[in-house]
């Protein structure tokens, strides 16, 4: 069963369940992963989606932190709520400490020294986390704490 089918199929089963914030969590993946295939993309294999999950997620985590600092604690845990549904079908996320292995390997590699380097060292980090579902931004701070000192 693919990623796309198992979606589909726990979407009917939230439904049946009544199971509000799962069944409108993953109506809205389906229809991102329909507006996917309608763009030109063709079926979408597994690889496909996992992208548009995290991209999902990262939409939903940058809601968050516009939501709090609107004072919408409401909104922003409706999206947190979302977040729980759509990580439940990602790869178990990166540990801190294998993110920061990651990166003291990759400056390791690269012989980065400064901040102009950092595209480099971010380059050779995903690339030894891909599969890992890294956290970009998480990344990127423990990348500049390095770099930076």
């Amino acid at each position: 069963m693919t990623l796309k089918d198992k979606i589909i199929s726990d979407m009917t089963a939230a439904m049946k369940a009544k199971d509000a914030v799962r069944t409108s969590t993953l109506r809205m993946v389906k229809a991102a992963i329909m507006n996917r295939e309608k763009e030109g993309a063709g079926e979408l294999n597994d690889d496909d989606v996992l992208k548009l999950l995290r991209s999902q997620l990262k939409q939903r985590r940058d809601s968050v932190e516009q939501y709090q600092k609107a004072g919408r604690l409401d909104l922003a845990d409706k999206e947190l709520a979302e977040i729980a549904v759509i990580e439940f079908y990602l790869p178990q996320a990166a540990s801190e400490a294998e993110i920061e292995q990651a990166v003291t390997d990759a400056i390791t590699e690269t012989g980065a020294t400064s901040m102009k380097e950092m595209g480099a060292v971010m380059k050779a980090v995903m690339a030894k986390l891909a599969g890992k579902n890294a956290d970009g931004r998480l990344v990127s701070e423990t990348v500049k704490k390095k770099l930076a000192g």
